[in-house]
């Protein structure tokens, strides 16, 4: 059996150089198209110059790039969008159209060059701020109004999977959506508002660990290489496609909870303050008090359990960014 050629969209980028490192393990050809606008080209330098890898730094908005690369691709990942709550806020324009016109311009050449296998990666961020938690995949949504632009994310990765959805009921364009829950771990960057290498990047300087709001809302949180696991297994589970599956954990914790862990497991003497929204994100910020998934579909579907507890993420958080000095 040849080798797959597989497309993945956003490959620099954290979540996407690891998925990248994984496919290239199990044999596959990989191709990743980044704009590098939030990916690091650093992130995929050990793999460039392999023979089985090829990098384009170019849009997915450059549809003949797309044509032809779609057209050569067995399977794709489609991870390429504006990532981060201070892009989202700062950009609300940008966050919109690359994100929708992205998405529908590789769903439409992957239905001219074949019926392509797709795997979409969405977001928790679709559920808004419902109070129906842990979320389930046919929750319905709660949103703010549309004069906040934290909400833009939201709609925009949930017209990506109504146009998902759209390809795979009218072509039958085989599609499988992740809706991912805060992932994390070595090669995430704290630049866009990402918290837990924020806070880890603060305790290991020494500086103030900066809660925004009062710490009392709760997240989890989910190791990259398990999210990566998933991902690959939905792609080549059959029963998969047309679906939308809840990728995260159910460890649940307090961001104040979160910021006390990191201090304690880094060893560091920095103090924790909270700063309101308002101050970090502008005026009118909204947030919900809890996102966490309920993972029974995907539990039952391809066996997924998330392996690796938070204290052992937050020390590999760390010791990246000892080793590195990036974040």
């Amino acid at each position: 059996m040849r080798p797959k050629n597989t497309l993945v969209t956003g490959g620099a980028g954290f979540i996407g150089s690891h998925l990248c490192e994984a496919l290239l393990a199990k044999g596959d050809r990989v191709t990743v198209i980044d704009d590098l606008s939030t990916g690091r080209k650093e992130n995929i330098a050990p793999l460039i110059g392999r023979p089985d890898f090829l990098f384009f730094e170019n849009s997915i908005m450059n549809k003949g790039l797309m044509d032809h690369l779609v057209r050569e691709a067995d399977e794709i990942y489609h991870l390429a969008a504006v990532v981060g709550v201070q892009n989202i806020v700062d950009d609300p324009i940008r966050t919109l159209h690359t994100i929708i016109v992205g998405t529908d311009t590789v769903f439409e050449l992957a239905h001219k060059h074949g019926e392509k296998r797709i795997f979409l990666a969405s977001t928790s961020e679709v559920y808004g701020k419902s109070p129906n938690c842990p979320y389930s995949e046919e929750d319905d949504r709660v949103l703010g109004s549309t004069t906040r632009n934290r909400w833009s994310y939201s709609s925009a990765k949930a017209v990506d999977e109504y146009i998902a959805l759209a390809y795979n009921h009218k072509h039958k364009l085989p599609v499988v959506i992740g809706r991912l829950f805060n992932t994390v771990g070595p090669r995430q960057t704290g630049q866009y508002g990402m918290v837990l290498p924020r806070f880890v990047k603060q305790a290991l300087m020494g500086e103030t660990i900066t809660v925004y709001g009062d710490g009392a809302q709760s997240r989890t949180f989910s190791y990259v290489h398990d999210v990566v696991e998933a991902v690959i297994k939905l792609m080549d589970s059959p029963g998969t496609m047309g679906q939308i599956f809840n990728i995260g954990s159910e460890e649940e914790v307090t961001i104040m909870e979160l910021a006390e862990r990191v201090k304690r497991i880094t060893g560091s003497n920095s103090d924790i303050t909270t700063t309101p929204y308002e101050e970090a994100y502008g005026e009118g910020f909204e947030d919900m008090l809890r996102r966490v998934p309920n993972i029974e579909k995907i539990r039952k579907t391809i066996g997924f359990e998330p392996k690796t507890k938070l204290d052992d993420i937050i020390r590999a958080v760390a010791g990246w960014i000892a080793e590195t000095g990036r974040a």
